[in-house]
């Protein structure tokens, strides 16, 4: 099952069953499934994550610290 594009863009409602995460610089908003914790790939993504911001995300949201190529590219493959 491959995840479109357009489906883990930016949206403001989360649907069930998924979870927002910003990326980049520009801190670009994804809606992506939830299913992707589980996934070594994104489990990575995740641990960067906590090196850089530790568990404090002031603004509510989940940072992902890698560009916005590379996350699409990495949630790309996931399943």
């Amino acid at each position: 099952m491959a995840i479109r594009l357009s489906r883990i863009v930016s949206s403001k409602k989360v649907p069930k069953g998924y979870f927002a995460v910003y990326v980049g610089k520009n801190q670009k908003r994804f809606v992506i499934p939830v299913s992707f914790f589980n996934q070594p790939l994104f489990q990575d993504l995740l641990g960067m994550s906590e090196e850089e911001f530790g568990y404090s995300h002031p603004t509510g949201g989940l940072r992902i610290p890698c560009n916005e190529d590379l996350f699409v590219d990495i949630t790309s493959r996931l399943n």
